[in-house]
């Protein structure tokens, strides 16, 4: 009991540390005669408070006073304020108002409000469920938005198309464009409605939706493509025109969140509803920005099917002569510690005041840094790294907030030092070691305790042949010292996706387990982002094989390089694809871990394949080819079993603890179920722990701090750490 309090203690300390969401900075006209400047930042927060099991967001402001383009003083304007409700905010232009999508209940009954706020208290407020004129406004990363126009008179936001109600509800009758009443036929409240997969759930039909604050009214946008479903939306330069993502529904929809490889294109829509594409049809693109000048619109845009997630090219459209170019390509292969690719999107506002730069951040090996990039001559340099600031403050990844009035807002992290906010001018030409970051919010705290970034060299004997020569890396936490003789276990901390990323920054999970006695080895085998689009491709038919041998590679490298760590305790954990390599470890090492933790593990690729949100991914994944009418085939079927974990579960020796969430619209919770059953009737150690209301990235408090103690108290159980 006395160390499950203490697992406790050292959880809610490390994930109660604050996360900054996103930014917005107002520049304020200085006196006359004077080269002083304000700006006014905004910033938005996420905390979890463990005792309550909830996730916390909060608001804080800061007043910077520069001369011209360095920060003289900061000046917080009161205390954190609770924005408990607020779904999707927005700040106008000038600054001046605040929009907020609500959601509050009244009587048992859940409401959505949009509510506009000035100098004076609230301006406008619309209950957008009493208009009914939609459905439950988007509030998700995929195609959520809440755009202000030029003229501060309107606001543009995605929600869920309105569906004509069941006998009892609906009215029949409208009045068609011609003046005649026409019947409506009835929606049956049985059929079965697609959604967007994992994390959207019943997001099926999104439209595009304009709150006109002069005249109280909310109106549909018409003129959308029917097969398309519409966000990411913002205005085009006169107010008069909407620009927008467009993802194709048909024939079916599948999963898209994590997945950058969906067909779509970019649309212009005016207020009258008439529609033109602006981009390649046969892509996949996101991310639209337009300039400050109004001239130029980046997206970027990568290849449909295959890996999930890509290195993406950075386009530029010319809006004046209605042409586009690729800005910047896909990177193969990059030097070390070189520009590797654009993999993230893009943040919300990313130009340069004089519209010739755009910032964006991006893995590169082990870390996120930031870059910039010249919209004349496609010229790429750093503008943040690890080296950017003095050694007291150095970080090992940033990540780009917003760049707005020439002013860029970071997150920045390490492994040992939770995320600090940071500011710093746009600077034309300046290298980055002597451009100026100056802190300004966040917890300034520096856990005890050592990391590295580690490249790795696979040997001629676990090359892959077709994509010669490619490293991949990892991060490694040690507890900063022990008693002499003792050494660490290790725990091997592997990621989803499995085209995701590890970067060198704060980790709860790993500095948790770090700061209670584990070493933790975080691997990005090939495959994994941040390495160029040669190393997401070389996994394409080779999973269960070259990511399980790379995982294993760098356990031997760093036992061998480091005396402290015990070779003879070592754990594996890991979640989604994660939770693949895990199992597979063991598997087919059966000897080399103690104890194994899988969240919503891939079992048996075969048996998932009908009940993926991505069943696409199912063949890519195993090389084979994918379109909307693959029928699975006994070979394609026989391919997935044999790439599985499920292929190795009679060797399987370890104690395993699987967590599963039951719903789970990526990886089936029967996938789970499959190996416990496995297990069980082979009398092997298996603990099985279900969360019924939590889907695939067992994201709910509650469900996050129970995952860490099991896992912690699995671990010293069968590692035998003090």
């Amino acid at each position: 009991m006395m160390m499950e309090g203490v697992i406790k203690d050292v959880f809610r300390k490390f994930s109660g540390y604050p996360v900054p969401l996103s930014a917005s900075v107002c520049a304020e006209k200085g006196r006359c005669g004077t080269r002083v400047q304000n700006f006014t930042i905004m910033t938005e927060w996420s905390q979890c408070e463990m005792d309550r099991g909830v996730r916390l967001r909060y608001c804080q402001q800061w007043t910077l006073q520069c001369d011209p383009t360095t920060v003289k003083n900061i000046v917080p304007l009161g205390p954190c304020i609770n924005t408990h409700g607020e779904l999707l905010s927005s700040h106008s232009p000038s600054g001046a108002r605040k929009a907020i999508i609500r959601e509050a209940s009244a009587h048992g009954v859940g409401h959505q409000h949009l509510e506009v706020w000035g100098y004076s208290g609230l301006e406008k407020s619309f209950d957008l469920t009493a208009l009914s004129k939609h459905g439950k406004v988007y509030e998700d990363a995929q195609f959520a938005c809440l755009a202000w126009s030029p003229c501060e008179e309107k606001l543009l936001y995605v929600a869920e198309k309105k569906r004509v109600g069941s006998l009892a509800q609906a009215s029949f009758t409208s009045a068609s464009e011609s003046g005649h009443l026409v019947v409506l036929e009835e929606e049956d409240k049985n059929v079965y409605m697609e959604d967007w997969g994992e994390g959207l759930v019943g997001k099926t039909a999104p439209v595009l939706c304009v709150a006109d604050l002069s005249k109280g009214e909310v109106t549909i946008c018409s003129g959308v493509p029917p097969h398309v479903s519409p966000g990411q939306a913002l205005w085009a330069e006169d107010g008069r025109g909407v620009i927008f993502v467009g993802w194709w529904h048909e024939p079916f929809r599948l999963g898209l969140k994590f997945c950058s490889n969906r067909r779509s294109a970019l649309f212009y829509i005016d207020l009258k509803g008439n529609c033109d594409l602006l981009s390649s049809d046969s892509g996949s693109v996101s991310s639209p920005r337009l300039s400050p000048d109004c001239r130029w619109l980046v997206y970027l845009q990568g290849r449909v099917f295959g890996p999930h997630h890509q290195c993406l090219c950075m386009m530029l459209y010319d809006l004046q002569n209605r042409t586009s170019s690729v800005l910047v390509d896909v990177i193969r292969r990059a030097e070390k510690g070189q520009f590797a690719g654009v993999y993230d999107s893009l943040p919300p506002h990313c130009w340069s005041s004089n519209s010739e730069e755009i910032f964006f951040s991006s893995p590169c090996e082990n870390s996120k840094l930031v870059f910039s990039v010249d919209r004349r001559t496609g010229r790429i340099r750093p503008v943040y790294g690890a080296n950017s600031v003095s050694p007291e403050q150095e970080f090992g990844s940033a990540k780009l907030l917003t760049v707005m009035n020439d002013l860029m807002v970071m997150s920045c992290s390490s492994p040992n030092h939770p995320p600090s906010l940071m500011v710093g001018f746009v600077s034309n030409g300046v290298h980055e070691q002597d451009m100026q970051w100056t802190h300004l919010g966040g917890v300034d705290v520096c856990e005890k305790f050592d990391w590295q970034g580690i490249i790795i060299t696979p040997p001629p004997e676990e090359e892959n042949h077709q994509f010669s020569g490619l490293t991949f890396g990892a991060v490694l936490l040690k507890p900063a010292s022990s008693s002499k003789g003792v050494k660490f276990p290790l725990v091997v901390f592997i990621h989803g996706g499995p085209h995701s990323h590890f970067a060198a920054e704060w980790n709860v999970t790993a500095a948790a387990l770090t700061k209670l006695g584990y070493a933790v080895l975080m691997v990005n085998y090939r495959g994994s982002t941040g390495f160029g689009q040669d190393s997401v491709d070389s996994l394409l038919g080779n999973v269960g094989s070259q990511d399980v041998k790379d995982v294993q590679r760098a356990v031997l490298h760093v036992l061998q390089c480091n005396q402290a760590l015990d070779a003879d305790r070592v754990a594996v954990m890991g979640g989604s694809h994660g939770g693949f390599l895990a199992c597979h470890l063991i598997g087919q090492y059966p000897e080399f871990y103690r104890a194994c933790a899988a969240r919503n593990p891939v079992i048996n690729a075969a048996t998932l394949v009908g009940t993926s949100d991505i069943v696409d991914w199912r063949y890519s994944s195993v090389g084979l080819h994918y379109s909307f009418d693959q029928l699975p085939t006994p070979q394609a079927l026989i391919t997935m079993l044999e790439k599985s974990p499920i292929a190795y579960a009679a060797q399987i020796r370890t104690p395993v603890l699987l967590m599963i969430g039951g719903k789970d619209k990526r990886v089936s919770p029967h996938q789970g179920l499959e190996l416990y059953k496995a297990l069980k009737s082979r009398k092997s150690l298996v603990r099985l722990l279900w969360y019924d209301g939590d889907g695939h990235s067992l994201s709910k408090v509650e469900t996050q701090a129970d995952c860490f103690l099991n896992v912690a108290l699995w671990f010293k159980q069968h590692l035998n750490l003090n």
